[in-house]
């Protein structure tokens, strides 16, 4: 009798899979880190963090009461999320500030589901994620780039083995926790060679008392301890 594939699907979201060798953990660990430190794979990879930084500008003006105007993402890496709204404000401040956190927490949030068993959960909710935030791109680069992030989360959701989908979880995971602590980096580097005044951090500060500076190390604190404990998440749900 021919089974509903769905059905098979929603039965692995919905069930827990055995825990990765220590192995596998480390090798998911070394793709995460060559893709952050290496020049050639971080400036393809960086998409991914662009991706998960302007969706979380959206997500947080949709949650404030702003309206989302669209989200533009651009082949140098950079990204665009507008809204409309007060133009001061708390909701203008946590739209503005949920940027750079964004890929630490999704990182976060993806190294706790996958290290309780829940890889295969894990990717589907990135999938849903991704044909939410296609819905808001306005420009043909953002779609090719959510596209093809989307088919490739799909191809391993659908068609991979278990370790497989284990293997990219535990990767996916590590990749944002590391990235997000580097691209804050990048942004302090920025800003101390006079440019990126139009950054988050400025943004901020022309909104709060606080100076920009004081957001670069909000950012970096909320990256470093995204990083520490989803790290520690993973190591633990390791066999």
């Amino acid at each position: 009798m021919d089974t509903d594939p769905w059905a098979e699907v929603w039965t692995s979201i919905t069930s827990t899979q055995p825990a990765l060798e220590p192995t596998w953990v480390l090798g998911a660990a070394v793709v995460a880190l060559a893709l952050v430190a290496l020049p050639a794979l971080w400036s393809r990879s960086r998409h991914l963090v662009t991706i998960a930084h302007e969706g979380a500008h959206g997500v947080a003006a949709l949650a404030t009461g702003r309206r989302l105007a669209g989200i533009r993402l651009h082949s140098d890496t950079s990204g665009l999320t507008l809204s409309r709204g007060r133009p001061t404000g708390p909701g203008m401040v946590l739209t503005a500030a949920a940027g750079y956190p964004g890929p630490a927490l999704v990182g976060l949030a993806a190294a706790w589901g996958t290290a309780a068993g829940r890889p295969v959960a894990v990717l589907w909710t990135v999938l849903l994620l991704l044909a939410l935030l296609l819905l808001q791109i306005r420009n043909f680069f953002g779609l090719w780039a959510v596209l093809v992030a989307g088919a490739g989360v799909f191809a391993v959701s659908w068609w991979g083995s278990g370790e497989l989908q284990s293997f990219v979880a535990h990767a996916g995971a590590m990749f944002l926790l590391l990235a997000a602590p580097r691209t804050v980096l990048e942004l302090a580097r920025s800003r101390r060679a006079g440019r990126g005044r139009t950054s988050d951090a400025d943004v901020l500060a022309r909104l709060t008392p606080l100076p920009a500076l004081a957001w670069v190390g909000v950012f970096a604190l909320v990256s470093l301890g995204a990083l520490l404990l989803g790290a520690s998440a993973l190591l633990a749900g390791s066999r």
